[in-house]
Order: C-alpha cells, then structure tokens, then sequence
C-alpha cells in the first residue's frame, strides 16, 4: 500500500481543492497545537497525522449517500472523521462529545478553518438533534456497543459508517447474534488492517421475527 505522507500527497488523493486543503492545514496545524495539552489523537500517530488521521477520514466522502439530513459524529473527539468531512464540503455536520475539553477545540477548529458544524457537548444518548441521515464513528467502542449508542439518533434508513480495525470479524460475528442490517465492508485506502463498515437497515433480530 503506498504511504501518504505530506498534505499535497494527501490533498492529491482525495481530490480536493487548494482552498480546501488550505483549510485542512489550518485544521491539521491547530491538532497538533491543542495535542501538547489535551490528547486529541494517539500520540504515536501524530507524525503520520495526514496518512493515519485525515486520508482515513477523508476517504469517507467518496462512500457517503447523496441524501440530505443530519450526519452525525458520535464520540467525535478530534472531529475525526466528523470535521474532516465538513471541512471538504458535507453539510449539516453534527459532532457530539461528552469531553468539554475536545468540545473546546472543535470550536476552535470550527472557527480557524471556516467551517459550518453543530457541536455537540453530550453523551449521545441524551443529545438533541433530528434523526439522522448519516451516522458516523471511528475509535470509539466495540460494534456492539456503537449500534446501541446510535440508536438514540437514528431511524430507519440512517446509514452508518464505523472504522473498524483487525478484529472486525469478531466483532461482526457478535453482532449478526442480534442484528439484522444490509452490509458492506470497504477496505481503507490508508490501512491494510483497517475497513470501513457501511451498514443500513438496521434491525433487531427479535423485531424482525416479530
């Protein structure tokens, strides 16, 4: 898999503009500044943040369904991949973080770069916002746990993108236990052990019997 390394490596392959890169400098420029204090992304990826945190991100946009409503970004942290993808051009983009500290920063962030977004400084479940269109998570729980957060901000045909790593087989294997849903598994283009799961109509097993 090839390694992209520099911001012109990364703004090349995901096909974004110059103003559109400029902004995820900034965004990239004010992480770095705000992870002395506060630990906004693990500290051995720093180094690699183009690679490992914004083409990760990024890569998204081009699996995202043309359908208007919210997307929401649970556990957004960072904003990743949240801010990432409004930064590049997705409306209507709502980040919910318990953690006030990171809440602080995507304000920030929000500002620096120019960028519409909704933050959010809950837990998921008690957040206030419409059912969303799009739901999004990535380095936040174990699938179980992240298809029961989201239930509180979804409906019957939200899609949902989760980044999940190499023990996605187990956890998908838990999961059909009690899940029915439609699924697709994209391989990342920034990780050979990472994919990206899309899934939608999401069903309890025991509702779908009923």
């Amino acid at each position: 898999m090839t390694e992209f390394q520099t911001a012109s490596e990364v703004g090349e392959r995901l096909d974004v503009s110059r103003e559109t890169l400029e902004r995820l400098k900034r965004y990239v420029e004010l992480l770095l500044k705000w992870q002395r204090a506060i630990n906004l992304i693990g500290p051995n990826t720093a180094q690699n943040i183009w690679c490992r945190h914004i083409l990760d991100s990024g890569q998204l946009m081009a699996h995202l369904p043309t359908t208007s409503g919210p997307v929401v970004d649970i556990g957004s942290g960072a904003g990743l991949p949240g801010m990432v993808l409004a930064i590049m051009g997705v409306p209507d983009v709502h980040l919910i973080d318990s953690d006030s500290r990171k809440c602080a920063f995507l304000h920030e962030a929000s500002r620096v770069t120019g960028t519409a977004v909704q933050i959010h400084n809950s837990r998921v479940e008690t957040a206030e916002i419409a059912p969303a269109a799009i739901v999004t998570a990535r380095a936040v729980a174990p699938l179980k746990r992240l298809i029961e957060l989201t239930q509180s901000v979804s409906k019957q045909n939200t899609v949902f993108f989760f980044f999940k790593g190499k023990d996605v087989k187990n956890e998908l294997t838990e999961i059909k236990k009690n899940w029915n849903m439609s699924l697709d598994v994209i391989p990342s283009y920034s990780s050979t052990e990472g994919v990206i799961l899309r899934m939608e109509s999401l069903t309890r097993v025991d509702a779908a019997d009923d």
